[in-house]
C-alpha cells in the first residue's frame, strides 16, 4: 500500500498571497489555504518527501511527521529547496544525516545557497546531508539502520561515532544513487530494506526536472512539457498530480487546458491537480467547474483539485 499526502498545493508565493484582497486569498475556506508544493509519501515502511520549501517546517509539524528516510529534490527553485536548513531538527532526534536524493545541477545550487553546510569547518549546528546523485533512471532508497550515528560534540558540531570508539567529522558526502533491483518494487538486499522509485523527466520551460512514480502513484509538479517517450513511465496509475497555475498559457507551467489535456492522454483513474494560484476560483467552485470541463471533454480521468492535508492511496 502507498499513501501519498498533499503538504503543500500552492505556488511558489502559497495562497494567500501577501497583501492580496482577492476572494480566493480572503476565503475562510481551509481548503483554500494552500503551502508551497510538496508531498510526503509512506510506502513499504518508508517516509518519504518530495521538496523542502520555506514552508518544510510548519508542514512537518502540522501533520506531525517525525522521521524521514528521503527526500527528493524535483529541482533547484528555492520554493522547492529553501526549508533544508530546518533538517537539523531530524539530524538531532535521528542522530543521522538526512538522505537527498536530486540532479547534479541541483546539488550544484544546494552548494550555493548552503555553502556553509559543505565548508571544510562547518559552523557547529549546521544541517547534515548526505547526497544521492541521480541521473534519470530509476533508482533505490533504503533503510537507515545499518547505517553510522552523528554525536554531537558540543559548540564544535557532529560526528560519526566508528566501531572502534573514534570519531570522524562529519562531511555531507555526495554518492551515486544506488540502482533500482529488478522484481518487486521493494524488498531486503545487502541487509538493508529498499523502495525502487521511477522518475519521471519534465522540462519547467528550459529547465529538466524530475517527477516521481511510487507504485501506482505518479508525483509531477512545475512542468510545462513531458517527453513522449516517459509517457510509458506513466501507465496504469490509479493517481496522477499534475501542476497547472493558470488559464493561460505559462512558460514553465501547465494551463488548466494542457493540465487536462495531459490527464486524458495518461489515463490515471484520478488525476490531482497542484502547485495552484489564486486565480483560480475558490476550492468549491474549482470542483464543481472542472467537473463539467471533465464531462464536456469526456476526459477519462476522474480531475480535482488537490489540497493540504489531503491523503490519496493505491495499492
Amino acid at each position: 500500500m502507498t499513501r501519498l499526502t498533499f503538504l503543500g498545493t500552492g505556488t511558489s508565493q502559497g495562497v494567500p498571497i501577501i497583501a492580496c484582497p482577492c476572494d480566493r486569498c480572503q476565503s475562510t475556506d481551509p481548503h483554500d489555504k494552500r503551502f508551497r508544493a510538496a508531498a510526503y509519501i509512506e510506502s513499504e515502511g518508508f517516509q518519504v518527501l518530495v521538496d523542502a520549501g520555506p514552508d518544510f517546517r510548519m508542514q512537518m509539524l502540522a501533520r506531525n511527521i517525525r522521521h524521514l528516510d528521503a527526500i527528493l529534490l524535483t529541482h533547484k527553485h528555492k520554493d522547492h529547496t529553501g526549508g533544508l536548513d530546518d533538517v537539523r531538527s531530524l539530524n538531532y532526534i535521528d542522530r543521522k544525516a538526512v538522505e537527498i536524493y536530486c540532479e547534479p545541477e541541483v546539488l550544484a545550487a544546494l552548494r550555493n545557497d548552503y555553502a556553509y553546510a559543505f565548508a571544510e569547518h562547518k559552523y557547529p549546528g549546521a544541517p547534515e546531508w548526505h547526497v544521492h546523485l541521480l541521473d534519470g533512471r530509476p533508482f533505490r532508497i533504503t533503510s537507515l539502520e545499518n547505517t553510522g550515528e552523528l554525536e554531537w560534540v558540543h559548540d564544535v558540531g557532529y560526528f560519526f561515532r566508528q566501531p572502534d570508539g573514534s570519531l570522524v567529522p562529519s562531511d555531507n558526502a555526495v554518492v551515486d544513487a544506488l540502482p533500482a533491483l529488478p522484481g518487486p518494487d521493494c524488498g531486503v538486499a545487502d541487509g538493508h530494506r529498499y523502495l525502487n522509485i521511477t522518475p519521471i523527466r519534465g522540462m519547467h520551460d528550459q529547465m529538466p526536472v524530475l517527477g516521481f512514480r511510487f507504485g501506482n502513484i505518479a508525483y509531477l509538479t512545475d512542468m510545462s512539457s513531458i517527453p513522449e517517450s516517459e509517457s510509458v513511465k506513466l501507465e496504469g496509475l490509479e493517481h496522477l498530480t499534475l501542476n497547472t497555475v493558470g488559464y493561460k498559457p505559462h512558460h514553465s507551467h501547465f494551463s488548466l487546458d494542457e493540465a487536462l489535456a495531459l490527464a486524458n492522454r495518461i489515463g490515471a483513474r484520478h488525476t490531482w491537480l497542484t502547485h495552484l494560484s489564486h486565480t483560480f476560483p475558490p476550492h468549491r467552485q474549482f470542483c464543481e467547474d472542472l467537473r463539467k470541463l471533465c464531462r464536456e471533454r469526456g476526459i477519462r480521468s476522474d480531475v480535482q483539485p488537490a489540497y493540504d492535508g489531503l491523503t490519496i492511496t493505491a495499492p
